[in-house]
């Protein structure tokens, strides 16, 4: 199969969904209003409530839904051909994590800006909100944990991604500084800022990071493990704007500029795709594919 034309049917189905369901979603079932104000204007308090630039906003949004299903999933369902893999991103994005993720943010925009936890409570009573929360904090707990275990292995594996990662939280933080304080010019601040992304890019292999074997009797693996944990509790205390919204703003304008570069050499080259449709040699503790996906 030629890639071009897969790639042609996965943007066509996006382009469907947002332009008929999403809208229909918009208008028909949450209602949307651009005349009510959202909880950064009534609760505006410089620290977790902030009135923000819709393009920051937005690129902060988008980062944030890339999250262990679209980018670990396909990766699993790969195994099965790679049909399964575009399906679960085309028709899982479009009908089930797209409509979750909107609809979450709806119910918290029209509750003062509530967690998921606190609105059922409100709802159905205390008993399912200690209930909800419990089940947030294990399925966040499970996602850190497969996020930091993934990191760590790829910070080892790859020495030279150390300093490109951590140093566009640098880049981040600057970028806050220069949008919200200094109130600087938007495109001129994200020209320089995924400028600066790619210069670390460069300057990653030249300097790469390595950890010692064992740190205190640990290994590296559970130091990097340890070092992401603690930089994801400083990063939730601080200020939103100040580290988490230009840090996905930057990385999201990072990632354009990565699916724009992709999509051309995909339509300029029109490679085949070589993995199967479907595989039918899986190895033989393989799961099923439906009892995968019901999980």
């Amino acid at each position: 199969m030629n890639s071009a034309i897969v790639l042609l049917f996965a943007v066509a189905a996006m382009l469907c969904g947002y332009v008929f369901y999403s809208k229909f979603i918009a208008t028909k079932i949450l209602a949307l209003d651009n005349s009510r104000p959202t909880p950064a204007h009534t609760m505006k308090d410089g620290i977790d409530y902030v009135p923000t630039n819709k393009y920051v906003l937005w690129g902060h949004h988008f980062t944030s839904v890339a999250g262990a299903a679209p980018i670990i999933g396909p990766a699993i369902a790969v195994i099965w051909g790679w049909v399964p893999a575009i399906i679960w991103v085309v028709v899982g994005t479009i009908f089930m994590a797209g409509v979750h993720d909107m609809s979450a943010i709806w119910a918290s925009m029209r509750n003062r800006g509530q967690s998921i936890g606190s609105i059922a409570g409100t709802v159905m009573g205390t008993r399912v909100r200690s209930l909800m929360m419990v089940v947030i904090f294990l399925l966040l707990l499970m996602v850190n944990a497969v996020f930091g275990v993934a990191i760590a292995n790829m910070m080892i594996k790859t020495p030279s991604a150390v300093l490109p990662v951590w140093g566009a939280l640098v880049v981040a933080f600057i970028i806050g500084q220069c949008i919200y304080r200094y109130n600087m010019n938007l495109v001129w601040v994200s020209i320089i800022g995924v400028t600066a992304l790619y210069g670390l890019i460069y300057l990653g292999p030249m300097f790469p990071i390595v950890l010692p074997e064992t740190v205190m009797g640990l290994p590296d693996n559970a130091v990097w493990i340890l070092i992401l944990f603690a930089y994801a509790a400083i990063a939730s205390l601080l200020p939103v704007w100040m580290l988490l919204q230009p840090r996905d703003y930057i990385n999201g304008l990072q990632l354009f500029v990565g699916l724009i570069l992709l999509y051309a050499a995909i339509f300029i080259g029109t490679p085949n795709i070589v993995a199967p449709a479907v595989n039918t040699a899986l190895p033989a503790d393989t799961p099923s594919l439906l009892s995968l996906i019901h999980i």
